[in-house]
């Protein structure tokens, strides 16, 4: 059984009394509900088959982040179903994606895929407000971002040019 941590454990030099004031200082965040209905530009951060909670059915759910204006950072989701009934909007989606087969569903989607998303806001039969990908356009591929802390070309293990001090 592992003894319990103090904050004097976890806080390493950092003093007591500064996350005391801040502690005290600081205002607790809303909690995020869904975004307004509207346009957005987003980024496709990631790609992976699932099954729906309620039923099973299979499909594929799309993570996008906002990449400009106000909600930069928030996410969202689209789910593509994978049912005999939906796959001719599933291949519809897909295809803008560059996934032309089932086998291609299994591997990772490119990264950077910038898209300009309509969105809108839905309501659940017990009225839980929740957003709905109404279309989405590819409009660009962004250039990966670069880790500062990945290592240099030259394989010598030390941060590219431009990253963090040595």
């Amino acid at each position: 059984m592992h003894e319990r941590k103090s904050l004097t454990d976890i806080l390493r030099g950092s003093s007591r009394d500064e996350l005391q004031n801040a502690w005290n200082q600081t205002e607790a965040a809303g909690e995020l509900g869904p975004l307004p209905a509207g346009d957005y530009v987003a980024r496709i951060i990631a790609g992976e088959l699932m099954t729906s909670r309620t039923n099973g059915t299979p499909g594929y759910r799309l993570t996008f982040r906002v990449c400009e204006g106000d909600y930069v950072g928030r996410r969202f989701w689209s789910e593509i179903w994978l049912t005999p009934a939906a796959l001719p909007m599933a291949k519809r989606d897909l295809a803008k994606l560059g996934v032309t087969s089932l086998e291609q569903l299994e591997r990772p989607l490119p990264q950077g895929i910038r898209c300009a998303v309509k969105l809108a806001l839905r309501k659940s039969d017990q009225d839980d407000k929740y957003n709905a990908v109404k279309s989405f356009t590819v409009i660009g591929i962004d250039a990966p971002e670069v880790d500062p802390f990945a290592p240099s070309a030259s394989g010598n293990g030390k941060p590219k040019e431009g990253g963090p001090a040595q």
